[in-house]
């Protein structure tokens, strides 16, 4: 018999569950039978969640979280809370450091028994980058007004659909030779699906994992280089890549209208790891997912025959021996 989870019929407000690790959140949570409040400000994007719910289990809420009024209506009868707001432009103080304060003043004065706040790893109050500075503040902000909350810190997050593997694997496609920056920057890519799990562990117990900072990391640390070489060989391809020196780097992350701001520069450059100071997938009881058991079947589509392109690699390679 499938034991119940304590999350079963209780109602969980997810800020910013209209983005990409939202919509893992919500399977996660959905399938211990929590009832979900989608609380974004553009709610309709999580609209594909619905056929994933059964009658009653999933509702939606335009959500302003720079105004008081707007987050307390979206925990009204709220009892527990997930914080996934995250954003590399805008006021990043005001949306991922004074927002996420609010959010948890309110729910504890509303008895929200449990509170998870997604920041990153390497958060950093003295930071150049508005980023680090933003997430520093909101994990502050949050811990003095809900003490058991539980932070979060995932490293670069990984997916089918995301915008990190998938920016690599299009350039990679079209381009015979790439610029690699950073490409000695180690980063321990972490699984959506791992992560979603995490948070839904953590709010099932708060008595257990409230109060603690969890570093989020996959099972390898690779860097930049390895990552775009792991990339081209899924996709049968041979491409020459070219190491960028940091100077070089920076000035293009400093240009307008490039695909890296000087924020993402300036997190790239130290890399994403454990920094083995806090609690990790191991004290969740989850082990996390490397890349390399999804990274071939998601670069199909980018292979030259798609699906059926390692296997006119084969044919040739029999055929010449």
């Amino acid at each position: 018999m499938t034991k119940t989870s304590p999350l079963s019929d209780k109602l969980v407000t997810v800020f910013g569950g209209s983005g990409y690790i939202g919509n893992y959140v919500a399977q996660s949570l959905l399938e211990r039978g929590a009832r979900l409040r989608i609380a974004s400000r553009s709610p309709e994007k999580a609209h594909a969640l619905q056929p994933l719910a059964n009658l009653g289990q999933l509702q939606f809420a335009r959500c302003d979280i720079t105004n008081d009024d707007s987050v307390a209506a979206a925990l009204q009868g709220a009892d527990y809370v997930v914080n996934l707001v995250g954003a590399f432009s805008g006021d990043l103080e005001e949306l991922m450091g004074e927002a996420p304060g609010t959010m948890a003043r309110l729910a504890k004065s509303s008895g929200v028994k449990g509170f998870v706040h997604v920041s990153a790893i390497g958060p950093d109050a003295g930071s150049s980058a508005a980023y680090a500075r933003g997430k520093a503040k909101g994990e502050t902000n949050v811990l003095a007004a809900f003490p058991n909350a539980t932070i979060m810190r995932p490293s670069i997050v990984f997916g089918k659909d995301d915008n990190f593997l998938n920016m690599f694997g299009q350039m990679i496609e079209m381009m015979p030779v790439l610029p690699v920056f950073g490409p000695d920057a180690k980063l321990q890519l972490v699984f959506a699906d791992d992560i979603a799990e995490a948070i839904a562990v953590a709010l099932e117990d708060p008595a257990t994992h409230g109060g603690h900072i969890y570093e989020l990391g996959g099972p390898e640390q690779l860097s930049m280089m390895e990552i775009n070489e792991r990339i081209a060989e899924a996709q049968g391809r041979s491409r020459r890549f070219i190491a960028m020196p940091d100077g070089v780097s920076s000035l293009f992350a400093s240009l307008p209208g490039t695909p890296m701001s000087k924020d993402q520069w300036t997190l790239l450059k130290p890399g994403s790891t454990v920094s083995g100071e806090h609690r990790t997938f191991a004290e969740l009881g989850i082990e996390p997912r490397p890349l390399g058991l999804f990274l071939d079947k998601w670069m199909t589509r980018y292979r030259k025959f798609g699906r059926f392109g390692r296997s006119n690699e084969r044919a040739k390679e029999r055929a010449a021996d």
